[in-house]
């Protein structure tokens, strides 16, 4: 099993999986907006412990959402050093040198890397609980409005979905190429940074091959199948607003007031 679930898709009977491609992405963009606006950790905590009820509806296992972490998890963690050490404050906990370590670093630092988690948790699960096609027209519908000054919405939509789908598609390819040479003696786990760079050089020349034919052998495949963009294409299955989704985007309302009344608190009590 490849070890990361962006564009993967977890099959399962559940509330969110019912709902409407284009209620869960209104629902996402507006869950990761508002972790932008969010300014202490009363705010993170109860929107943490909103994402994580999301994620035990949806019934996709906690283990596998955490498994994709594993391959972004250093950019992370540079991220959250790089506030940690060049965020100015007045409260110095620890001074090496010129490098200064302060109680408001370690406080941004902390913030930045909750907001990473929580905002790649709730993109990754728009993407395990909708389909391909689903997000696709979801996309498509989002972005309609720009039709009418010339933009290809279509076009975007089905680049974006297909980007998504393919990376753990490449990831797996990538993987077998690397077991594939390692058979012949080729070593990527020894040396230093660099060393390790140089090595995986090799790995990029098959794997662009690799995705030259994959994108020829789609293109052949749409062709063959009439496929002529957003002109005079149909749908199977026509998105439809249910009741469910109304309840969610009414969930989704409370979640806000929520927020804006834990900020309105922190304010008052001097919360961080």
């Amino acid at each position: 099993m490849i070890k990361i679930t962006i564009g993967q898709y977890y099959p399962a009977q559940s509330f969110i999986h019912r709902m409407d491609a284009r209620m869960k992405l209104l629902c996402t963009i507006i869950f990761i907006t508002i972790l932008f606006f969010i300014g202490n950790f009363l705010g993170y905590a109860f929107a943490a412990a909103y994402l994580l009820t999301m994620i035990k509806i949806s019934k996709v296992p906690i283990k596998f959402l955490f498994r994709g972490f594993r391959a972004i998890f250093f950019i992370i963690a540079f991220t959250a050093i790089l506030n940690m050490f060049f965020t100015a404050g007045e409260v110095v906990l620890l001074q090496l040198g010129g490098v200064r370590i302060t109680q408001e670093g370690l406080t941004n630092a902390a913030r930045m890397a909750i907001r990473l988690v929580m905002l790649l948790m709730g993109s990754s699960l728009l993407t395990l609980t909708t389909t391909p096609i689903q997000l696709t027209d979801a996309i498509e519908f989002a972005l309609k409005p720009l039709k009418r000054v010339g933009v290809p919405a279509h076009e975007i939509a089905m680049m974006m979905t297909i980007a998504l789908r393919f990376i753990p598609t490449l990831i797996e390819e990538m993987d077998k190429i690397m077991k594939a040479q390692m058979a012949r003696g080729a070593d990527f786990d020894t040396g230093g940074l660099i060393k390790k760079a140089k090595s995986l050089v090799p790995l990029l020349v098959p794997l662009f091959i690799s995705s030259f034919r994959r994108a020829d052998e789609l293109a052949l495949a749409m062709e063959a199948r009439c496929y002529r963009g957003d002109v005079g294409r149909t749908r199977m299955k026509q998105m439809r607003m249910a009741s469910l989704d109304y309840k969610a985007l009414f969930i989704m309302v409370l979640f806000i007031l929520c927020i804006l009344f834990l900020e309105y608190v922190a304010g008052i009590w001097g919360i961080w």
